[in-house]
């Protein structure tokens, strides 16, 4: 329906452009031609588009960001349709087979893969940053017994930015480094030390004789009472690849609340709380944990018929399938799959893995499914094998957050370096009460 407005004189922005976008304005009778970068509309490029000169201009209303690019980024390509997930350019696949974590850390914060001289000076940087001071475990000793560990970790990171105040200034390029080295090499021992105090163990210190993975098994289940212990090589690497896996994903939620937080340019200390704070939540960094309680719920391969009638009368949600972003298979649930042989070869089977194939068989030959592009995504493997790897649940959003602060940091760092970027601060579509005025 066209509205009543003024007489339908063309926008002088019109030019004919083809990387463009032509809007009329019903309303007024206007058109507008909108130009389009990189196949994406500048949302500021409607506050032209208004009924009058006092109008404010039109505003996108987008809740949850589901179709709105609040950035530019270099660092992840993701393809959901496809199922391609890209850093840097390279495919996960073959950065999982090929590359270390440590390999791929410094890979989204640089840019590159590092050379050989450059990987030793990073890993030297990483290794030695690992200890933490001895205030922090005394501040860790005030949670209560039963502390979640994640919580653990989000109040931790916070604190560690009364340790390093000169972490505020943030564009300074040395200053920056410096912080990056301390939270990826850091965020593993507060890990571990999280993981102990909530089981009542001692904590157990980095050793610098260790690789990345293998040191966080360590500092996680040695034996206080020896100095000496060799975390299954088998199960080290299947970490270090799940690391891979979750290094990054693009703007997601607890990327977007780093950037955020970042935009206001608080250091980086407090802004990875942000973003551990947001991964907290069981839509994000829980997911893996609710994967594995369905799974437990289910019992046996027998029970997942009815399993599939629930989920299809929408008496319950099918945990691990799905996806806001991928429609098709999610490739680093490929890569997972091929990882739990591997660690079921150390552990013995996870009974739950059965039980998990043979829903995804159902699940991938059902119309019902198939129609809704639900397919497994990478929390539908992963806690099954962090489970046989003996980590309890609580911490599974914790060993989210350990791989995801490189692309954090990534993602803060690039974030300080566009020259666009200003600190967030979305609109809002007001929805309230009129004016009022307080009687008497």
């Amino acid at each position: 329906m066209v509205a009543k407005g003024e007489s339908g004189k063309r926008s002088k922005r019109r030019t004919g452009r083809s990387d463009s976008l032509t809007v009329r304005d019903n309303r007024t009778l206007r058109e507008y031609v909108l130009p389009l970068e990189r196949g994406a509309l500048r949302a500021t490029e409607l506050r032209q588009i208004k009924v009058s000169e006092t109008d404010p201009g039109l505003l996108s209303y987008d809740p949850a960001f589901q179709n709105t690019a609040s950035c530019q980024s270099a660092v992840t390509y993701l393809d959901g349709a496809a199922g391609i997930l890209r850093y840097r350019g390279y495919p996960i696949e073959e950065l999982a087979e090929k590359k270390s974590y440590l390999e791929v850390a410094y890979l989204l914060i640089h840019g590159t893969l590092p050379r050989p001289s450059e990987l030793a000076e990073w890993t030297h940087q990483i290794t030695y940053h690992t200890m933490v001071h001895e205030n922090v475990k005394k501040f860790m000793d005030g949670f209560h017994h039963d502390a979640h560990p994640m919580g653990m970790m989000v109040s931790t990171l916070a604190a560690l930015s009364t340790f390093y105040p000169e972490a505020k200034k943030v564009h300074d390029a040395t200053l920056r480094e410096r912080q990056i080295h301390r939270l990826v090499a850091k965020i593993p021992t507060i890990a571990a030390f999280a993981y102990r105090h909530s089981i009542g163990m001692a904590y157990i210190y980095p050793s610098n004789d260790l690789g990345y993975a293998t040191n966080f098994l360590a500092m996680m289940y040695r034996p206080s009472w020896t100095t000496h212990y060799d975390p299954d090589p088998v199960l080290a690497k299947a970490l270090d690849t799940l690391f891979v896996l979750h290094a990054d994903h693009e703007q997601n939620c607890s990327t977007n609340a780093m950037r955020v937080a970042g935009s206001s340019h608080a250091d980086p200390y407090v802004a990875s709380a942000a973003a551990s704070a947001a991964l907290y939540g069981p839509l994000h960094g829980g997911a893996n944990e609710q994967v594995v309680r369905m799974l437990q719920e289910v019992g046996s391969k027998e029970n997942i018929p009815k399993l599939i009638r629930q989920v299809k009368s929408g008496k319950r949600r099918l945990m691990g399938f799905g996806h806001r972003v991928y429609k098709s298979y999610d490739p680093r649930a490929r890569i997972i799959k091929r990882v739990a042989d591997s660690v079921f070869s150390v552990t013995g089977r996870n009974r739950l893995i059965d039980i998990a194939l043979g829903l995804e068989e159902v699940a991938l030959s059902d119309d019902y499914f198939i129609r809704r592009h639900l397919y497994p995504n990478v929390d539908f493997y992963s806690g099954i094998i962090y489970q046989a790897m003996g980590f309890p649940t609580d911490m599974f959003p914790v060993l989210f957050a350990i791989p995801r602060m490189s692309g954090w940091l990534a993602q803060w760092q690039e974030m300080l370096l566009d020259e666009e970027q200003k600190i967030a601060r979305p609109r809002q579509l007001y929805v309230g009460a009129s004016l009022r005025h307080v009687p008497g």
